[in-house]
């Protein structure tokens, strides 16, 4: 049913089609006349909007290809491929936006991300800012190096994978009969949970918890990680942490300090970019020499 109502639609729509298509072609040749009639010397000189005219003709109707005489139907198909190609053009230009990156940006920026792996888009964007570059952070995260390798192992990963070489140490109060208070400190091996080392204290010093460190470990059995907490107790005799420290104070930008140091870092526009590593290569310093 629904074939043989298409087939009456299109037995009723022909004679209109027929109509139109011979209108199109008298069209055709009623202007190809009116360019003969302008020709004085030589060849036929086509206007622009001479050939307007035929485009958008051939667009409507492309059966008129059959009645040109004055330019070759492959001509016509050029002007038209043309066409569409400059309108697309024009309809896709640049209205303002973002200024292109340079090259040299582009290469500093891949350059940081592959340099300094726990780096984000936030902390490039401002050692970019305070080496004298106006980008955006989205342009940052653009062109950083995209990382296709397996997923972060996750902290129970970590450990099973890096146990025998973690040591865990801490220090509690341990009330007496005659109320008062004894320190007791204690190391434990995280591999087997083995607890290497007691010792108790009524006074205890960074000094006294250094020299229980050494005196737990033998030279071949010294853990490469030690874990501990916060406790002052622990001082500079333990661990030595004055080079992240600057690092963080002068040198790492804050995303809630508008991308400055804790301790105002000035912003250098000239000069050589170079990168210096920081703690063992972990981190890098980015400056202008």
């Amino acid at each position: 049913m629904i074939a043989l109502l298409c087939f009456v639609l299109a037995v009723l729509i022909a004679p209109f089609k027929l109509k139109s298509r011979l209108e199109a072609e008298n069209a055709a040749l009623r202007h190809q006349l009116s360019v003969l009639r302008r020709k004085m010397h030589g060849r036929v000189r086509l206007t622009n909007n001479d050939r307007l005219f035929f485009i958008w003709l051939y667009r409507w109707f492309p059966s008129v290809l059959k009645v040109l005489t004055i330019i070759r139907p492959e001509t016509l198909l050029r002007w038209h491929h043309t066409g569409f190609r400059r309108y697309w053009r024009w309809k896709s230009r640049s209205f303002g936006g973002r200024p292109r990156t340079d090259a040299e940006l582009r290469a500093l920026i891949r350059k940081m991300s592959i340099d300094n792996p726990l780096w984000g888009a936030p902390r490039i964007h401002g050692e970019l800012l305070k080496l004298g570059f106006e980008v955006a952070q989205s342009s940052v995260a653009k062109y950083m190096v995209r990382r296709r390798g397996p997923p972060s192992q996750g902290w129970r990963t970590f450990l099973r994978n890096h146990a025998p070489d973690i040591a865990a140490m801490d220090l509690f109060v341990v009330p007496t009969i005659g109320f008062d208070l004894l320190y007791a400190f204690i190391i434990v091996r995280l591999d087997r949970r083995e607890l290497v080392w007691t010792n108790v204290t009524a006074n205890p010093t960074a000094e006294w918890i250094a020299r229980q460190i050494t005196q737990a470990f033998p030279w071949d059995e010294t853990p490469r990680y030690l874990i501990r907490d916060r406790d002052r107790v622990y001082s500079a005799a333990v661990t030595v942490l004055q080079s992240y420290a600057r690092y963080y104070n002068e040198l790492r930008t804050h995303h809630s300090l508008k991308k400055d140091a804790p301790i105002h870092r000035a912003i250098e526009s000239r000069g050589t970019i170079i990168s210096r590593p920081v703690l063992g290569g972990l981190h890098h310093q980015y400056c202008r020499i």
